[in-house]
């Protein structure tokens, strides 16, 4: 072995070489630390990847009962290791493709316009609540903002008061998937409604200046906290919730925000194709064929319009795949 000797110096190497170049590599390094243990556990002295010892790791996530999607995870960072550890002399089993079944594609919840509507409804009826006393201000502002402008969740609860400009109205996004950086403009209506919750909710004692949507003892708000809220809305708009996994979930906002600016621009006749690089660059997507995945969302939830998305389609990128689609 070239660069490191043994099995956690090749995978300090690997985490190394990929932060080096942009990537958090954040999950994989803790799942690359889990396998360590394990190998040294179950295959002692084995300083390389073995078809035993992945097969055994697989073998052990499936006895606890994960799905697909989370094996896949577990084994991609290993499969990486061990093309990593091959190039660096090291002969290792690198888990072909194909051989884990592949996960169920979650189809996104395209809310109706009277579905959207009765929701924000509900966000605005937010009450005070002494427990969370800024709640009833951040909830109808953070739902409109990651919809308003197809943020991802996390880009959203993560904004930091300097992250958003009220004068100009523009967000900035750091750090996002794939550890980018990128500048959202809002809308008038919406950099009006952002520039009076600022003005309250930082007028109130519990706010401490750092968060632009804040949670508890100075940390931004929790993924859970805005999922129980998210339930509590859909509930009071009557709007059904098929389960865990199955949605519809806060990200749908986000696929919404995509299919209802895609609806508009053929509704008004406009180029489509010239249009959806302008729609990847506000999301953030790093190929357009992320992008071009709403054209499908689209047309499966306005099938009018299924002959002028197939064109374009058509003129911009090869046919939607069932691999495309996830983690937009």
């Amino acid at each position: 072995m070239n660069v490191g000797s043994t099995l956690t110096e090749a995978m300090a190497a690997l985490v190394g070489q990929k932060r080096a170049v942009g990537y958090k590599y954040l999950a994989e390094a803790h799942t690359l630390a889990r396998f360590e243990i394990f190998s040294r556990t179950e295959f002692p002295g084995l300083e390389t990847v073995s078809e035993e010892s992945v097969q055994a790791w697989i073998a052990a996530a499936r006895r606890r009962g994960v799905k697909p999607s989370t094996v896949q995870s577990l084994a991609a960072p290993i499969r990486e290791l061990a093309r990593w550890l091959n190039s660096h002399g090291t002969t290792a089993y690198v888990l072909p493709a194909g051989m884990l079944p592949q996960p169920t594609r979650y189809v996104p919840y395209i809310y109706t316009d009277t579905e959207l509507a009765a929701f924000f409804t509900q966000t605005d009826r937010c009450h005070y609540c002494s427990q969370v006393p800024l709640r009833h201000l951040i909830m109808p502002v953070l739902f409109r903002t990651i919809y308003a402008c197809g943020l991802r969740c996390s880009e959203a609860r993560l904004l930091r008061v300097e992250d958003v400009e009220l004068t100009t109205g523009v967000l900035q996004i750091r750090d996002a998937k794939g550890g980018k950086d990128r500048q959202v403009p809002v809308s008038e209506a919406l950099r009006v409604r952002l520039a009076d919750y600022h003005d309250r909710a930082s007028a109130h004692p519990a706010w401490e200046g750092e968060w632009f949507f804040p949670g508890h003892s100075g940390r931004p708000l929790t993924l859970v906290n805005v999922y129980h809220n998210f339930r509590r809305f859909l509930w009071q708009a009557r709007i059904p919730h098929r389960g865990l996994g199955h949605g519809p979930r806060v990200h749908d906002l986000r696929h919404v925000f995509a299919v209802n600016n895609l609806r508009a621009w053929f509704a008004q006749g406009q180029d489509v194709a010239a249009l959806l690089p302008v729609l990847q660059t506000y999301m953030g997507h790093s190929s357009i064929a992320d992008t071009a995945y709403y054209l499908t969302l689209t047309a499966e939830s306005y099938p009018d319009i299924t002959a002028r998305v197939q064109q374009a389609i058509g003129d911009v990128v090869p046919p939607i795949t069932e691999e495309q689609g996830h983690g937009h």
